[in-house]
């Protein structure tokens, strides 16, 4: 993920991410063979790691300032919520009947369904076992961070193949599914890095809105970009009828609605969604959802203000920026 370099050339951040993935790999491992298998499939296809990468940089604030690496709490904190978004994959396959996820064939597809959804509630566990070793406040943000994720995706699930979902439903929907566990992941680097209140809540308003730009970017590309861009079928979304900020916009445009909405509310087959894509590219519907996705990157970027020039922040800014700049033109 092009967007994931400025904090990858962040001075020592590789080393303390492959701490990071050690602290994955035993986390997965059960006392069963087969669910050590199970809850391991995706970890070796690796990922954008961008959440735990979120928690050590907002970590590394401290240990820069100390001279020294990470504390190893800051490390756990990051496996911790790479945990339950891994978790939260397992569930959305399902849901989703994917066949495939980061390239590899996804564990619902392998295994089943029923051996998927109990290795991501094992995997959930896990992160809410290493939660709790880390304070009951880290346990309790972890809790209400998983409680958030189900809100979002019934919010989602609810409002399937619904024509009429309002962008406010949307917007909704994915804070509780993306912008909450991002905002957790800042708040645990700050929380097990020791920094003080204000910071805790400065780097959490930070990842929330950061969260919002991710989830938004990441709709507009499900319209604008390839399956082989997006390393997965390109317009899933309104194959599943989840209708984003791009397919609101166009529904609400004059120029689109009437040969927009028979295409949707239902099931569609390959030639109605890349008839369904065309239309949403065709009339300013991308480009007004990605002004969309700016403002929340300029809240983002707003709230690091004064926190200087450090390379963190620098490289938290420049993150922001690279995520809405990765929208193909």
């Amino acid at each position: 993920m092009v967007a994931l370099d400025s904090l990858l050339s962040l001075q020592d951040l590789e080393g303390e991410l492959a701490r990071v993935e050690a602290a994955l790999r035993q986390a997965v491992e059960a006392g069963d063979p087969f669910m050590t298998t199970v809850a391991s499939h995706l970890v070796p296809a690796g990922g954008k790691r961008l959440r735990p990468a979120l928690a050590v940089c907002v970590g590394r604030l401290a240990a820069s300032a100390a001279g020294g690496p990470v504390h190893q709490d800051v490390i756990m904190g990051a496996c911790a919520v790479e945990l339950v978004h891994l978790g939260s994959l397992y569930h959305d396959d399902v849901m989703d009947e994917a066949r495939t996820r980061r390239n590899v064939e996804s564990v619902n597809s392998k295994w089943g369904n029923l051996v998927a959804i109990l290795a991501g509630d094992f995997l959930l566990a896990r992160a809410s076992e290493i939660a709790a070793s880390l304070g009951t406040e880290v346990a309790g943000l972890l809790a209400t961070t998983i409680g958030s994720l189900c809100e979002g995706q019934v919010r989602e699930l609810s409002q399937a193949y619904d024509l009429g979902r309002t962008e406010e439903a949307y917007l909704v929907s994915i804070s509780g599914k993306t912008g909450a566990l991002m905002a957790t992941s800042c708040r645990i680097g700050a929380l097990t890095a020791g920094l003080s209140r204000d910071a805790v809540e400065a780097f959490t308003q930070y990842g929330e809105r950061l969260g919002m730009v991710f989830q938004i970017v990441d709709d507009i590309l499900d319209v604008v970009a390839t399956d082989e861009e997006l390393g997965k079928p390109a317009g899933n979304d309104l194959v599943e009828g989840v209708y984003t900020l791009p397919v609101i916009r166009a529904l609400a445009s004059a120029g689109t609605a009437d040969s927009l909405r028979p295409l949707l509310g239902r099931h569609i087959e390959p030639e109605a969604v890349a008839e369904a894509r065309r239309i949403i590219r065709s009339n300013g519907a991308v480009p007004a959802a990605l002004n969309v996705a700016r403002g929340y990157a300029r809240e983002a970027v707003a709230v690091l203000e004064p926190f200087g020039e450090a390379a963190e922040i620098d490289a938290l800014r420049a993150l922001t920026a690279n995520l809405t700049d990765s929208v193909p033109a």
